[in-house]
């Protein structure tokens, strides 16, 4: 039995769904957001929220009855408060700015890397050192996050690099005489 499926997803204030047969179209403050559930689980709308059920007890379905819930939740909150990673930059001559529609980083690379903001994503660079990916989709906002830590992954040695900034970089010790 899923124990995340079993919670039905409470819609706050100013937070309409609508159920259009296996799709949920969630409308906010934020925005409008959409997701299709598998065809294993069932979908309905109460006084106390959307309620995901599976169809059968098979496997498939009893799995894809939690997930669908928290796609579900996800949508909500994506469209009520919206998410956010922060990303961190270590290293001496490392900062990030933003240009127009491209997010400058200088990450000890002969060149200046340029990263073009993609639509429905807001980055912020508060100081040189640190970025800000909002986002109303979850998915998106992480995967912009993490292609922006690709450009220079943070290393063992001596930390520098891009990381997130809840990540905690293991360190290893130089070489012995």
């Amino acid at each position: 039995m899923s124990r995340v499926g079993k919670r039905p997803v409470a819609l706050p204030k100013g937070v309409t769904a609508k159920i259009d047969g296996q799709t949920v179209i969630v409308k906010g403050p934020k925005g409008e957001l959409s997701f299709t559930v598998p065809d294993v689980v069932t979908l309905s709308e109460g006084e106390d929220g959307i309620t995901v059920t599976p169809v059968d007890e098979s496997k498939k379905a009893r799995s894809m009855w939690g997930l669908s819930r928290s796609m579900i939740a996800n949508l909500v909150q994506g469209v009520t408060d919206g998410f956010e990673r922060k990303l961190e930059i270590n290293g001496v001559g490392y900062r990030a700015s933003i240009q127009g529609k491209n997010l400058q980083l200088a990450l000890g690379f002969s060149h200046e890397v340029l990263y073009p903001i993609p639509e429905g994503i807001q980055i912020q660079c508060p100081k040189p050192t640190e970025i800000v990916v909002n986002g109303i989709e979850k998915q998106r906002v992480g995967q912009v996050a993490a292609e922006i830590r690709e450009f220079r992954p943070p290393e063992p040695y001596k930390g520098k690099g891009v990381k997130f900034a809840e990540e905690q970089i293991i360190r290893k010790e130089g070489k012995k005489k």
